[in-house]
C-alpha cells in the first residue's frame, strides 16, 4: 500500500500515465487554431496599412456619364487610337502643354487611358510629360471588355 503512494509512482509523469487519445475533431481544431490566427492578422494589416480614398473616378470615354460637378475629370485623356484630348479637344505634342495645368499649379496630373490604348503611346507620353515637370501623374484606365 506504502508502494501506490509514494511520490515516484504518482504524478503525471508516472510511467503508468496516459493520456486519452484526442478524437478526429480535437486534432483537426487544434490544427486550425493557427490558420484562424494567421487570417486574422493579415485582416488586421490589410486595415491599418489600407490607404482609403474618397476620390470618385472620372468618366472615360465609352462609360456614361454621370452628373458632372460630382465626377473628377481627367486632366488629359488618351484615346485608344493613340491620340489625346484635353476638355474634349484633340491637341497634339506641339499644343499639349498650352491646354494643360501647369505642373506646378496642382499636386498630381490626372490621366484617363481608354480601353486598348497601347502601353507605347502611354510610355512616351509619360515620357513628354516627365520632361516638362509633372512628377506625381494619376493613371486611370478602363477595363477592355467596358
Amino acid at each position: 500500500m506504502k508502494e501506490l503512494l509514494s511520490p515516484a509512482s504518482s504524478g503525471p509523469f508516472s510511467p503508468s500515465f496516459t493520456a486519452a487519445p484526442k478524437s478526429l475533431m480535437e486534432r483537426v481544431e487544434d490544427a486550425l487554431l493557427p490558420l484562424i490566427n494567421l487570417v486574422f492578422l493579415l485582416l488586421m494589416f490589410f486595415i491599418v496599412a489600407g490607404e482609403m480614398q474618397n476620390r470618385v473616378l472620372p468618366d472615360l470615354p465609352g462609360t456614361i456619364a454621370e452628373e458632372a460637378s460630382a465626377r473628377v475629370q481627367a486632366d488629359l485623356v488618351v484615346l485608344a487610337t493613340g491620340d489625346w484630348q484635353v476638355d474634349g479637344k484633340n491637341v497634339d505634342a506641339n499644343s499639349l502643354f498650352r491646354h494643360l495645368p501647369a505642373s506646378d499649379s496642382k499636386p498630381s496630373l490626372t490621366v484617363g487611358a481608354a480601353a486598348g490604348a497601347a502601353m507605347a503611346d502611354l510610355e512616351s507620353l509619360f515620357s513628354l510629360l516627365a520632361d516638362e515637370g509633372y512628377q506625381d501623374i494619376v493613371l486611370l484606365t478602363e477595363p477592355l471588355g467596358a
